[in-house]
């Protein structure tokens, strides 16, 4: 097995954490199918049940920062362990919280809130990792494959939640999410560590590898020296990528909260039909995210990564909202959910560049500026899980996919003013 590992051991890293990507979106989306079932027995309307999917959202952009804060500081392999085993916990508890009490529904508000605190730790943690273990014309790829998680996790989620739905209940598709997420989180203690020379399977070879590949911003990746905030906060361009990620946000979780929802009650699918074309948006991003990360490493190493990079985010996001906005003049469910699809796809195209640009300018701090980044997106997460339904009960769905759009639009052309080549509080470095 080492033997299969040698040279590779980075990648066999960012496998597991495609794996924990795809289980993190898991114990999120479990509850967008079973939605349902749990207005049905705690009598939600869809604006309270809004407020349950913002809960989540809302913990989750919280901590984003601060967990990253954490993971430059303790490393991603602890961070990430201790956040597994707090939202196995709080997944736990969604399952546990009794319907008809007079303060059941703010209870599962809470449990929701305190879930997302403890899921918001991975994807910055993830970023460190990164910014540790992979080269920069390397990053576009590895953060595709780990975003391609979120396509897996969300796509595999609408059939098996709504198998064990009907034969056991929604309660056990959380305390099943939670079993699964455990075990991954155990493995990946085992596996992981927060840099090559600690690892006692990494070989010499590799090292030297991923080190000559660091950017000049990794130089002190070992040493926890993180920005200050003010710094980050006043940088031009994680402005510009954190604006960008808001709109990012707000359109990705149309498809993890209401996409299920819309296809069955608005577009008249039955159960299964709408968990089988439910997953094609999750299939697509799954597909294109690593297609994207791909294309993008190919470019930058060609053109540099102002093509390569922001050419791509601009080009995904731009070609997304086209999508988003076709869907609306379909007439047939099922065309709409390919196109829609087509739409989450496109903007997977981009995904990769945000991560692989914050690492690439934050080096020791990747994890605080990829968390900052992230809690724009998941702040555009939590007002599309309450302001969607809003939109679509005063003016009707294709307003809300139209809002969805033209927010692309924006965010497409918030890349047009990013320098991913002038790292954070050091100046321009070499492209």
């Amino acid at each position: 097995m080492l033997k299969l590992m040698d040279g590779r051991l980075r990648w066999v890293l960012i496998f597991w954490m495609f794996l924990m990507s795809a289980i993190a979106y898991l114990d999120r989306v479990n509850i967008s199918v079973a939605g349902q079932a749990i207005q049905k027995d705690f009598s939600l309307s869809n604006v309270q049940l809004g407020w349950v999917f913002s809960a989540f959202v809302v913990g989750y952009a919280l901590f984003q920062a601060p967990g990253g804060r954490l993971a430059d500081r303790f490393g991603p392999r602890k961070v990430i362990t201790i956040g597994v085993i707090w939202w196995g916990l709080f997944t736990t508890l969604t399952a546990l919280v009794p319907a008809g009490l007079g303060m059941s529904i703010a209870l599962l508000i809470l449990v929701r809130f305190l879930l997302g605190l403890g899921e918001a730790v991975v994807y910055p943690a993830s970023n460190r990792l990164v910014a540790t273990w992979i080269p920069s014309v390397e990053r576009g790829f590895a953060n595709g494959l780990i975003f391609a998680g979120v396509g897996a996790g969300a796509g595999v989620t609408p059939p098996l939640i709504t198998y064990i739905l009907v034969n056991w209940g929604w309660q056990w598709s959380f305390y099943i999410s939670a079993l699964i997420g455990l075990a991954a989180g155990a493995g990946w203690f085992l596996l992981a560590r927060d840099s090559p020379r600690e690892h006692p399977w990494v070989s010499e070879r590799e090292v030297a590898h991923i080190e000559a590949g660091l950017p000049a911003s990794a130089g002190e990746l070992g040493k926890h020296q993180a920005l200050p905030w003010t710094t980050i906060l006043s940088n031009k361009n994680m402005l510009a990528i954190s604006l960008s990620y808001f709109s990012y946000g707000y359109v990705a979780y149309i498809f993890f909260t209401w996409f299920f929802i819309y296809l069955s009650r608005v577009r008249g699918l039955d159960l299964k039909s709408s968990a089988l074309y439910s997953m094609l948006p999750f299939l697509a991003m799954a597909t294109c995210s690593p297609l994207g990360g791909w294309i993008a490493d190919k470019l930058t190493a060609r053109y540099g990564k102002r093509v390569g990079r922001c050419g791509v985010a601009v080009f995904g996001m731009a070609l997304s909202a086209v999508f988003l906005a076709l869907a609306t003049q379909v007439e047939s469910a099922r065309l709409a959910s390919i196109v829609l699809a087509g739409g989450a796809g496109a903007m997977y195209l981009a995904q990769s560049a945000f991560w692989a640009v914050t690492a690439d300018i934050a080096g020791s701090s990747a994890g605080s500026v990829s968390g900052l980044m992230n809690m724009g997106g998941q702040i555009g997460g939590a007002v599309t899980a309450s302001l969607t339904p809003l939109v679509a009960d005063h003016f009707g769905w294709t307003a809300s996919f139209l809002l969805a759009a033209a927010l692309c639009v924006a965010g497409s052309a918030a890349w047009l003013l990013v320098n991913p080549n002038a790292t954070i509080a050091r100046g321009p470095a070499k492209a």
